[in-house]
């Protein structure tokens, strides 16, 4: 894989110490690995630098500022053919990323183009989402929706 760095045992350590807690001291998270202050902040730089440490985010939950709906919206675009100016994947990419409600789109291989997940209000929120945004995009076909019941798992930690 293009762009893989190496990773020791102490560096896998150093990453999910990170995961649970972002703000961790170099202090502790070094007496977490074994290690000196100087030498895990030596070893984070690197991770950071290397890109393997993308950034640091707060993570919010959704439903504790107004969010409680949470949507899986599969999308077909249309196909594109000798008329159309743009590729109708490029005006839908370029729209997607102007979309508050979409917190996370992915190509997808199979039947449908894009998977989309949106946090919304409510029902109301949502229906004005699918009619008003997503339905109106000239490059939107079709598409399918599923809704959050419960979440049985919910992480944004990488296995290591």
């Amino acid at each position: 894989m293009e762009g893989e760095i190496q990773l020791d045992a102490i560096d896998r350590r150093i990453l999910r110490a990170l995961q649970q807690d972002g703000r961790v001291t170099y202090d502790a998270l070094a007496a977490q690995v074994n290690l000196s202050a100087s030498a895990v902040l030596r070893r984070v730089r690197r991770l950071e630098e290397s890109g393997a440490i993308q950034a640091y985010v707060a993570l919010v939950r959704p439903e504790k500022v107004g969010l409680s709906l949470t949507a899986y919206i599969n999308v077909r675009l249309e196909k594109q053919t000798e008329s159309h100016k743009r590729n109708p994947m490029d005006l839908f990419r370029a729209a997607v990323q102007t979309w508050p409600e979409v917190v996370e789109c992915a190509a997808l291989t199979g039947e449908m183009d894009y998977l989309l997940r949106v946090l919304v209000q409510d029902m109301a929120h949502y229906a004005r989402f699918i009619s008003e945004t997503l339905l109106k995009h000239p490059s939107v076909q079709d598409c399918k929706t599923s809704f959050v019941l419960d979440r049985l798992k919910n992480t944004t930690a990488v296995p290591l």
